[in-house]
């Protein structure tokens, strides 16, 4: 049995991206279809209370595929109320792959309502928060608002997490809880 997807450091987060670098950038839609299959069943054994299974699962879909980003933002979501400084990890590595095949000045838009841009949306919504939470605001707002300009029409309620930062809300004020 494989260990697990340890990203414990940066390092390691650089390490995962090197080796999707290796890849040659095609996209498999049949890959993907089978990961939003798996995916899509998590919710067996977490409504379950097998968070242990979910996780396994999630794990290796990652090491199978490290560019199942909604295997990234699930562990992202597992880990953020526990450990957020684990959690951003997940959020970064699914948010740089997702970034990849994007060009540097991308100024276009990801609209939520295509299904294959919600698990990259998952993890930069993902990040922000967990930027906020670990109090790098500023960096917060700069993801929250580069979220709002790729999906204008805020399917993930961005516009009032911009309006928290910038009414100088901490992540303790808005949620009643620290890091």
């Amino acid at each position: 049995m494989q260990s697990p997807l340890k990203m414990d450091s940066n390092d390691a987060v650089d390490e995962l991206l090197n080796q999707i670098l290796k890849d040659d950038g095609t996209e498999d839609e049949q890959l993907c279809a089978l990961h939003r299959a798996i995916v899509d069943n998590l919710d067996l054994p977490m409504d379950a209370g097998d968070y242990a299974e979910a996780d396994k699962i999630l794990n290796e879909l990652c090491q199978a595929d490290l560019r199942c980003l909604d295997a990234h933002a699930h562990l992202g979501n597992r880990e953020f109320d526990r450990r957020p400084k684990q959690a951003i990890r997940h959020f970064e590595v699914g948010l740089r792959i997702g970034e990849l095949p994007l060009p540097p000045d991308y100024d276009g838009i990801l609209l939520w309502g295509h299904i294959n841009n919600r698990p990259f949306l998952r993890c930069m919504h993902g990040y922000g928060l967990s930027c906020w939470r670990l109090g790098r605001v500023e960096e917060a707002r700069q993801i929250f608002e580069r979220l709002l300009q790729l999906n204008p029409l805020d399917n993930q309620g961005i516009r009032f997490l911009i309006e928290d930062i910038n009414t100088g809300k901490s992540w303790e004020d808005q949620y009643g809880e620290s890091s």
